[in-house]
């Protein structure tokens, strides 16, 4: 184990390029991400963005009839969208979305998410908390999770997202998603308070700064401020029309 931890320590790029797409809505947002696993060169992305409206996205292997309630949704402007990375569904509301994309990574799966999310504990102990890792993909502070991420691996590329949680309405959560028994919502919900927490009293500006300086520091790297470029964009707003907005994707399972 010890020798694998350092074999991916040993992991630097001479430059990462970065990219602040801002806040776009959920569609966009994950064809953002797809676009830019089929355009990689090589050097790595980070990528930053938010989300607008607030928006559910779910797990690759989720039924969308069973994890969300779309009436709700509907009716208070709630996007909802199938991500290409497993887990759980996620209200993106208040909130730092990131996506790490690269063609050289740790080959284990729990290496790899710890190696990713190490910038990530920096950038949050930078702006002033006490941040860990816990395996397989969360970050907590005080005992409670602040940050999830998932991955997905596609010909030799690696994207790994995740969010951070800038300020959090439990309530609003789980009035959209649903849960096993009704009978139990309030006791879920009264779990759910105590084990997340988020970086109250920090800004979406602060904390993409902390996350770029980070991942320089973590990688020996210098950063790119970069935008997308027209190929990119174009297989991005592509991809948003005809695949994250279409009922085949969203509601395959």
């Amino acid at each position: 184990m010890v020798a694998r931890l350092k074999k991916m320590n040993t992991i630097r790029f001479s430059k990462i390029r970065v990219l602040e797409t801002g806040y776009n809505n959920a569609a966009l947002n994950m064809a953002i991400d797809e676009a830019l696993i089929e355009n990689i060169a090589d050097v790595p992305i980070l990528r930053i963005y938010g989300w607008r409206p607030a928006a559910v996205s779910i797990g690759y292997f989720q039924s969308i009839k069973e994890e969300v309630d779309l009436e709700k949704c509907g009716k208070i402007g709630v996007d909802v969208v199938r991500r290409l990375t497993g887990g759980g569904a996620v209200l993106h509301e208040f909130e730092l979305t990131y996506s790490f994309i690269t063609k050289q990574y740790p080959q284990n799966i729990m290496e790899s998410y710890r190696w990713i999310c190490e910038p990530i504990v920096a950038s949050i102990n930078r702006v002033g908390f006490d941040a860990s890792f816990v395996p397989l993909n969360d970050i907590v502070v005080k005992g409670k999770k602040v940050s999830g991420s998932a991955q997905t691996r596609r010909n030799g590329v690696l994207l790994q997202h995740g969010t951070i949680l800038l300020d959090i309405d439990v309530d609003k959560m789980f009035s959209i998603l649903k849960v096993p028994s009704e009978k139990l919502k309030d006791k879920i919900i009264k779990d759910v308070k105590e084990r997340v927490t988020s970086l109250a009293g920090t800004t979406f500006e602060e904390v993409a700064s902390s996350l770029k300086a980070s991942f320089a520091t973590r990688f020996d790297s210098k950063l790119l401020s970069d935008t997308m470029n027209t190929d990119e964009i174009c297989r991005a707003r592509q991809l948003a029309e005809q695949k994250y907005s279409s009922r085949e994707w969203n509601f395959r399972r």
